[in-house]
């Protein structure tokens, strides 16, 4: 059965992806139906005014630790060394204690306020498994939640100084779960649920971790994703190993096209050179490790050598918010500081079809033509926008905190005049609140 579908009138700009965008002053319409992009209406969709307001693809959150939603501004855990923070927030997983209740309510608030930002697809790096923790119950928690809520979920089966042998078995776990419809454990058939596998990084897990997940993801075609050249990751690689953690990697056999490296923060030349001719993507997150103290990424650098780049928030733990564009417009701002000053364009791409090409999703992060239909309508009409003579740019100069006016995923609208549609935003955040209060007595 097909669905009415949408019809998008009266745009100040459409922007299709970063190369190609059509000026509202050519009366340029954009469709949706049955869940993608279309090349034109069928004359019976819903019309929706965007007068005054900017279109572009959905944000593709491409590195978060939804869990992490739970843990924010703690005490210890602000502006200190890696060294120091990993410590601390384990400690705080342990006192609370983490299972399927907790990893539900903390997903919910994080797909929900990234939705409220304009976040259609989130990546979710989950890295935190208890000694005999239900790792199916806990994966299936979190899908559930971000299904419940109308986005889509990456949902990536982590390991940080976990035992190898259970790491593997977890992740193959919920990949024989989740394939039991028929459908295959990568990507479910309507997109919105995926499932990767990845360990922290070369400072947490030894090569056997990364070897047997590796093997995991051979046999259910996933992708791989992991974090190197943080802080402590470098210095950890070097006092074990001997080793710079690009080292380490290559060595594993973790540098590959399926393989998206978060953070990279502390590159040299020479290893963006090897990223790139071994096909790897990366995923900046500026939000984490710019307020953090941990480094900027060469952005321009891995651009230039070609690789794919995609933007992150990564987690409530060190960045506090979900909000993408926000970061966005950190990313554009800082990029001076280790390189050429990256346009605003260039950036909105990364938080749209480059975080999409990392996770293997063509038909994300853009609106082309037989493109997912998830959308963002910016309102770019009010006092924030007034003066901006090119109001794309000012998507990430103007108005920090921005947030989109309506949010479309699949084609179906769970955002409205800046409402959540699917869930009571204060009930998610509420539920939340009370499940903590009852583990922290």
């Amino acid at each position: 059965m097909t669905e009415r579908g949408y019809r998008f009138t009266g745009a100040v700009a459409i922007v299709a992806d970063g190369r190609a965008e059509v000026d509202g002053d050519k009366a340029q319409e954009l469709v949706i139906r049955d869940g993608v992009v279309q090349s034109g209406a069928h004359g019976d969709e819903i019309e929706v005014d965007a007068t005054g307001c900017v279109l572009t693809p959905g944000l593709v959150n491409a590195h978060h630790h939804l869990l992490q939603s739970a843990f924010r501004t703690l005490p210890g855990t602000r502006g200190v060394p890696m060294a120091t923070w990993l410590p601390t927030m384990a400690a705080a997983y342990a006192r609370v204690g983490v299972d399927a209740e907790l990893a539900a309510a903390a997903a919910s608030v994080g797909v929900a306020e990234g939705l409220l930002c304009g976040v259609t697809t989130v990546a979710d790096h989950h890295l935190t498994w208890p000694a005999g923790a239900d790792d199916v119950a806990i994966a299936t928690a979190i899908a559930d939640a971000a299904g419940a809520l109308g986005g889509r979920l990456v949902f990536v089966r982590g390991a940080a100084r976990d035992d190898p042998q259970a790491a593997a078995a977890g992740a193959e776990a919920i990949a024989a779960a989740w394939s039991a419809d028929g459908e295959a454990a990568g990507l479910a058939q309507d997109g919105m649920l995926q499932l990767a596998v990845g360990p922290a990084g070369v400072h947490s897990d030894p090569r056997e971790t990364f070897e047997l997940m590796g093997e995991v993801a051979a046999r259910h075609g996933l992708r791989r994703r992991t974090q190197a050249n943080e802080q402590v990751d470098v210095d950890i690689a070097r006092e074990r190993y001997g080793l710079r953690p690009i080292d380490l990697l290559d060595e594993w056999g973790w540098l590959a096209p399926d393989v998206t490296l978060a953070h990279l923060c502390a590159v040299t030349d020479a290893e963006i050179a090897r990223l790139a001719a071994a096909g790897v993507s990366a995923t900046h997150a500026p939000g984490c490790d710019v307020p953090m103290g941990w480094g900027v990424a060469p952005v321009a650098d891995l651009l230039a050598a070609g690789l794919a780049v995609g933007l992150g928030t990564s987690g409530g733990g060190s960045n506090d918010a979900g909000h993408l564009l926000a970061d966005a417009r950190l990313a554009m701002q800082v990029s001076g500081l280790v390189g050429p000053a990256l346009p605003a364009r260039t950036v909105l791409a990364l938080a749209t079809e480059g975080s999409a090409r990392g996770l293997g999703r063509d038909e994300l992060g853009h609106l082309r033509v037989g493109a997912a239909a998830d959308v963002c309508v910016w309102d770019v009409s009010g006092a924030a926008d007034a003066g901006v003579a090119d109001p794309v740019a000012g998507l990430l100069w103007a108005s920090p905190g921005r947030r989109p006016r309506d949010v479309f995923v699949a084609g179906r609208p769970v955002v409205r005049a800046g409402t959540l549609l699917t869930a009571d935003e204060h009930a998610v955040a509420t539920r939340l609140r009370r499940t903590l209060a009852a583990r922290v007595r």
